[in-house]
């Protein structure tokens, strides 16, 4: 048994009906040239003899002495979790993208491992679609990832090639700790010296931190952001939009800006907010601020969650594209700055304290002055090459993520050969015409490339 770590734990005690803690991938997949009509049919037959299932997707909660463990599910069905979808007629990106949203609104059954694969036909064009969800306590998403690139490969002559759920272990994994108590409690207190080794450091940034914001009252500090129609409960049922835009046009404009590709399409996601915000009537005059995960991930683990985070103003307070731009990669440099100099759990503290006051109005709702981000904006780096899954194609990867009390939209994005691709995961009820936002990117791309001339 492994125990979980308290980031980990924290996902599932946050789970509830109307916040779903799972995150998931939409992967669209073009046939193999030598492929039969039925070639989706017979891919299904052939996954459900893949019967062999390697961690994390073998592990199941358990609980001991009221600390929650992983431990082998030693009665896996493994039908529950793969599924063959066929979608209705006319089978078009919309049909598509109306499944995900109606799985991922639901809960998953935690009596058993927390995943689900559904291989999904229907679609025009000789093309076929995965959607993959996964409990975000048993992955992040950069582990997530790195387990789709593994299942890929760079050539449509490979075949056999195995599903997610049965890639075979890592030859240089580090053992899991076991099950006895004093393994907990070794685990439990090696944690705990390097936690307490980082509080000077914590203490020093954190006043940095306060004396910037005395100085300087437009620094992103703890109860900055606005109110915002972003930040109101939500529901259980989720919308989610996704779009594939050019690397090649962002990372130009980047270039000229002398700003990174991360700085435009925070850019373009600063027009959009102001933009679709302006057309519910919902702008706040003072700038959205975004929470922006950053991975410390310093190894090629598959588990757990390793990520820290910066705060940075959006510019929806500006109307010229340019100057928000300039005023983003600011922002952004300024916060890369501060982490400099701090370990990776140096990092995850600061962030932890930094980020109390946003996580207990989150879980609350108790301190609605205490707004410290409207939105999340997540960026997941993806294959820089062509990958295929059994000679098929993977056309586009489009991550689906988490939206939950007071934090209605996530804003999700990888990359992938020479896309940028958005996901975008929204309350349905609190955000009506989501999928408008997808217009606004393009709008603000164009206005950026408009800028340069």
């Amino acid at each position: 048994m492994k125990p979980l770590s308290p980031a980990d734990q924290l996902f599932l005690w946050l789970e509830k009906r109307q916040q779903p803690m799972h995150v998931g991938g939409l992967q669209l997949f073009s046939f193999p040239d030598d492929a039969p009509d039925d070639y989706v049919a017979q891919l299904a037959d052939q996954l459900r003899q893949q019967t062999t299932v390697t961690a994390p997707f073998n592990q199941r909660l358990t609980s001991r002495f009221g600390q929650p463990y992983w431990t082998g599910d030693t009665q896996l069905d493994l039908e529950h979790h793969v599924r063959f979808e066929a979608l209705p007629t006319p089978g078009r990106i919309r049909e598509l993208l109306a499944f995900v949203s109606a799985e991922h609104s639901h809960l998953m059954d935690r009596e058993r491992p927390l995943w689900e694969f559904h291989l999904i036909e229907g679609l025009p064009d000789r093309r076929f679609a995965i959607y993959t969800k996964v409990h975000h306590a048993l992955v992040d998403g950069v582990s997530a990832m790195r387990m789709m690139k593994r299942m890929l490969a760079d050539s449509p002559t490979e075949r056999e090639l195995p599903p997610i759920w049965s890639l075979p272990p890592r030859a240089n994994r580090q053992p899991q700790p076991r099950g006895s108590v004093i393994d907990s409690l070794s685990h439990l207190l090696g944690q705990s010296g390097r936690q307490l080794g980082t509080l000077p450091a914590v203490a020093r940034e954190l006043l940095r931190t306060v004396q910037r914001a005395r100085r300087n009252p437009e620094y992103d500090s703890l109860f900055r952001a606005p109110r915002c129609i972003l930040n109101q409960k939500v529901t259980g049922s989720r919308r989610f939009a996704a779009q594939s835009y050019s690397l090649a046009r962002i990372r130009a404009v980047g270039e000229a800006f002398d700003a990174t590709v991360n700085d435009v399409v925070m850019a373009m996601c600063g027009h959009a907010l102001r933009a679709y915000l302006r057309s519910q009537s919902a702008l706040p005059e003072q700038s959205l601020i975004a929470m922006v995960p950053v991975s410390l991930r310093r190894d090629d683990s598959a588990e757990g969650n390793q990520v820290g985070m910066i705060l940075a103003s959006l510019g929806t307070d500006l109307a010229d594209s340019g100057e928000r731009l300039r005023h983003i990669h600011q922002e952004v440099g300024e916060a890369k700055a501060r982490y400099a100099s701090l370990s990776a759990e140096e990092i995850v503290n600061v962030t932890a304290l930094t980020l109390a006051p946003a996580g207990f109005h989150l879980l609350t709702g108790l301190a609605p002055t205490w707004q410290t981000f409207n939105v999340v904006i997540s960026n997941v780096p993806g294959p820089q090459q062509p990958g295929y899954w059994n000679g098929a194609r993977l056309e586009g990867m489009y991550p689906v993520s988490i939206a939950m009390d007071r934090m209605a939209l996530n804003m999700t994005l990888t990359s992938y050969c020479d896309q940028v691709e958005f996901g975008l995961t929204g309350c349905r009820r609190t955000l009506p015409s989501l999928q408008r936002l997808l217009d606004h990117l393009d709008e603000g791309l164009e206005e950026l490339e408009a800028a340069l001339r």
